[in-house]
């Protein structure tokens, strides 16, 4: 199973300096490709502090000129934002840019508040349905001299320009969570991404199994990968393990708020939630991220990333979003490299 890294630019505070945290979030890409991960990757999102994110696409370019072997992909392209030949276009040449290290991951998005500031009325049925109608029409302007006449976009004969470095196309993945997205997934010839959240075991093998089984129906041409995202921290002890499922219930409690939409937001962050209130929603608790997520000294670390190598997953990608300071995401990031990720090595 491979390793990789999955970050945002992440602003908790107005008193946080914007600059400062982008050059935090190059440092870890930096350890993590000197360390050895396989990968990077880094979403799409809008208007929210929380995840600074409104083009993955800038960033990758960025990260392939401080890094050197990493992959770089998109956690994930927000499908019905971006035109088919736009995506096309400027996904190539990142791909040129980078000298072919793409790996383009799409999906429906699932901000009602980035939907209703972009595309206002958009559901996420309708997002669905325009994720599955981009997909084909990317790889088609791949091949190029393509035209569409499609429900959401049309367009006559196109080529993409440029063409990606890798042929025929960088590596396309979907976010999935139903069993028709793994099988649209697959159908396309897609790897999947899958995000579990802080859900436990029982989620983990649903959509390990969603994937086997869709793979197993179409048999696609050629073999493809299913990708586990979650949060992990890599301790040094209990109390450090202890600490963290802390944050990052405080993390969950706050990713909560954003997908409900219902708090005040001011200069792009969310009106703070009360300690009172974080103790008071028991969807969320330090308890169950303890249990749910990848937090513990790196044996136990260790053990549970086995056990998703065992359910199938080929690429286990550390979730490092946390509200965690600079100091504790570097120093878990450096033991996950240095303690755990040599037991996945051939």
């Amino acid at each position: 199973m491979k390793m990789s890294l999955f970050l945002h630019m992440e602003r908790t505070s107005p008193e946080e300096s914007q600059q400062q945290l982008y050059e935090e979030m190059m440092q870890l890409c930096e350890i993590a490709d000197q360390g050895g991960m396989h990968a990077i990757w880094t979403g799409e999102h809008h208007g929210m502090n929380f995840t600074i994110a409104p083009n993955p696409l800038i960033n990758l370019v960025d990260i392939a000129h401080r890094t050197q072997h990493v992959r770089l992909g998109t956690g994930t392209i927000i499908a019905p934002f971006t035109h088919p030949i736009r995506l096309a276009g400027e996904a190539a040449m990142t791909d040129v840019i980078t000298n072919g290290r793409l790996e383009l991951g799409i999906a429906r998005g699932a901000y009602s508040y980035e939907y209703e500031r972009l595309m206002p009325g958009l559901t996420a049925w309708d997002a669905g349905q325009r994720m599955r109608e981009l997909v084909p029409a990317v790889k088609k302007l791949w091949e190029g001299d393509y035209a569409h006449q499609g429900e959401y976009w049309s367009f006559p004969s196109t080529t993409s320009a440029p063409l990606p470095k890798q042929q025929p196309h960088p590596p396309i993945w979907v976010a999935a969570r139903d069993p028709n997205s793994h099988e649209f997934a697959v159908k396309n010839g897609c790897n999947v991404q899958v995000t579990p959240l802080h859900q436990g075991e029982e989620e983990i093998v649903r959509l390990v199994e969603c994937f086997k089984a869709a793979c197993q129906q179409f048999a696609p041409e050629k073999p493809l990968k299913i990708m586990l995202l979650q949060h992990g921290y890599v301790a040094e002890d209990e109390a450090d393990a202890q600490q963290a499922a802390e944050e990052l219930n405080r993390f969950y409690n706050y990713f909560g708020a954003w997908f409900k939409n219902e708090r005040p937001v001011e200069q792009g962050l969310i009106a703070p939630l009360s300690d009172e209130e974080i103790a008071a929603n028991r969807y969320y608790t330090p308890e169950m991220m303890r249990k749910n997520l990848a937090i513990g000294t790196p044996n136990e670390v260790i053990t549970r990333l086995k056990q998703y190598e065992a359910m199938g997953y080929g690429e286990f990608s550390l979730w490092l979003d946390s509200g965690m300071t600079f100091a504790r995401k570097k120093a878990s990031l450096e033991r996950f490299i240095r303690y755990v990720m040599p037991e996945f090595r051939d």
